[in-house]
């Protein structure tokens, strides 16, 4: 299930998108200020991102430019109530995949949409991933994993699980996204399985090290970052 948050301060269309992505099995989250999306994009990890231009605190534009400086792969959508060639290309210019005008139908927005996710899709099936967190090393090419130079198996479950993590860039990934990326399952409040792998990792990469690499934010989720 992809994960979508979307930058829209007219409230009313906020909803409505939300609505409409979740309607489709899309998990959405919404907010209405360019400073208060750099917040939400802290406590979870997103697939893609839906930004319209002209919202409060930072615009889109400045959003979209400054997520581009740390993520250069995630999927951009800009919403523009604007048609000048110029505002198009700045759109572009500043990292945005694409954009759309208002008004616009809600279909086009989910073809759009979907175009960008299969695109992003076979993009990091092509990649071969390096991750690297202080002395850890996730080889996703390899499927090998390592710390301070020595390797540390994993079961495939756990490694999938690692390898989440390392992919938000630091960021809480909450447990909602974890059941559903790695068990592709919904996240029932009664289950402890989640916890219990934490667990396994935690033995297997933190256990022995002076600097703990994995951490729990309480009420949100995990997050695998070095705060040395």
């Amino acid at each position: 299930m992809h994960k979508i948050l979307i930058l829209e301060d007219d409230h009313k269309m906020a909803s409505e998108l939300r609505q409409f992505f979740t309607n489709r099995g899309f998990e959405c989250d919404q907010v209405y200020d360019g400073h208060i999306f750099f917040k939400q994009t802290e406590l979870t990890a997103y697939d893609m991102y839906i930004l319209d231009v002209n919202v409060p605190g930072l615009n889109g534009l400045e959003v979209c430019k400054k997520v581009r400086q740390q993520n250069r792969s995630i999927p951009i959508l800009m919403l523009t109530a604007y048609s000048a060639v110029e505002d198009k290309v700045n759109a572009l210019e500043f990292g945005a995949d694409d954009y759309l005008v208002k008004p616009f139908h809600l279909e086009e927005l989910l073809a759009r949409v979907n175009a960008l996710l299969r695109r992003s899709s076979n993009t990091k099936i092509e990649e071969k991933h390096v991750y690297k967190i202080d002395d850890l090393v996730i080889d996703s090419a390899e499927l090998k994993v390592t710390r301070n130079g020595k390797e540390i198996v994993l079961t495939p479950k756990e490694y999938k699980l690692l390898e989440l993590l390392a992919a938000a860039d630091g960021r809480t990934v909450s447990k909602q996204t974890i059941a559903s990326k790695v068990w592709d399952i919904n996240f029932e409040t009664g289950t402890n399985t989640i916890e219990v792998y934490i667990n396994y990792l935690r033995n297997k990469i933190d256990k022995g090290f002076a600097r703990p690499l994995i951490h729990t934010r309480a009420g949100f989720g995990y997050y695998l970052r070095s705060l040395a």
